[in-house]
């Protein structure tokens, strides 16, 4: 996919895309330092900006990761994690101090020398339709800002958010956390450019017929859609629109609906308290069984065990 047509995909939905970032520490740290991070409360992401030194990522699903200087981690589903120094994490880490300003904090090793200097806050998502997208992200993102091009991309934003952190002045934190929510949308940018589309929702958005019908079902997916009503919404005929579909996804437009629901179902599944006869019905299905068939023909696993699996998850 080309920067251009991404580009114009996260237009499309930027009006859906409400993300808020919350920036809730800077990290200056030495000796053998660690901080664990427990699953995010839902509609949460975890983020981590190195701005100086190294780090280690370690989580229960996957192998460490190494992170150099102007490495940015996104862990769009808010995963339980430990960041610390390179190599082993310490059982009992080094002291730190902390000082608060407002609701953020900057805290700092005692009796040892920084040697990294980490921004470490949230995403939060503020609606229910840019959770379709989460959803079908990766457990970790990493952009490695210090690699060319994208250190002339990304350098500005990083350096002002540190120096509206640094500097105390009023509205600070405001302004840093603006900074951050073009930072996230431009880091989606740079991971869809180097990644397969999202399940064809990009390559769909980027066209003027099929976004006005896909922007319909992400404004409204547990509406009753019609062919009809969405070719209304797309100002075309119905044939129009399915043959338009069929080119950018290769499915039609109620076989895509079926899709953004069982997706959107996942993430509840995963996140809310609902009765999976309530999610089964908000997905569309008249039943828990037909759902669940439903459920698992896409997904290979049944509705019940993700939530089983989510809340062992969010118990450890």
């Amino acid at each position: 996919m080309t920067a251009e047509k991404v580009e114009d995909a996260l237009s499309a939905l930027a009006p859906l895309l409400r993300v808020r970032p919350r920036l809730d520490n800077v990290c200056r740290l030495g000796g053998s330092w660690s901080a664990v991070h427990e699953h995010a409360q839902s509609g949460y992401a975890y983020f981590h900006i190195v701005v100086r030194g190294r780090a280690t990522l370690d989580r229960s699903e996957g192998f460490p990761l190494d992170l150099g200087p102007g490495d940015i981690l996104l862990l769009p589903h808010g995963n339980a994690h430990t960041m610390h120094a390179p190599g082993m994490p310490a059982l009992v880490p080094s002291p730190v101090t902390t000082r608060r300003q407002g609701s953020f904090s900057f805290r700092t090793s005692l009796g040892a020398v920084p040697d990294v200097e980490l921004v470490c806050g949230r995403l939060h998502f503020e609606a229910a339709p840019e959770n379709l997208i989460v959803a079908a992200l990766p457990d970790v993102i990493v952009l490695r800002v210090g690699e060319q091009p994208l250190t002339t991309r990304f350098d500005p934003l990083l350096a002002g958010i540190r120096e509206e952190l640094d500097g105390e002045r009023a509205g600070a934190l405001a302004i840093a956390e603006n900074l951050a929510t073009a930072l996230f949308v431009m880091m989606l940018r740079s991971h869809l450019e180097a990644s397969a589309p999202v399940e064809g929702l990009l390559r769909l958005l980027g066209q003027r017929t099929t976004a006005q019908a896909v922007t319909a079902m992400l404004r409204d997916p547990v509406h009753a859609w019609t062919l009809d009503e969405l070719a209304h919404a797309a100002a075309a005929s119905r044939a129009t629109l399915v043959r338009a579909f069929r080119k950018a996804a290769g499915i039609a437009p109620l076989e895509f609906l079926m899709d953004l629901r069982l997706g959107l179902a996942r993430q509840r599944l995963r996140t809310a308290h609902a009765s999976l006869d309530q999610i089964a019905a908000d997905a569309g299905y008249q039943s828990q069984g037909a759902f669940s068939r439903a459920f698992l023909r896409r997904y290979g696993v049944r509705p019940g065990q993700v939530r089983q699996d989510a809340r062992v998850s969010a118990a450890t």
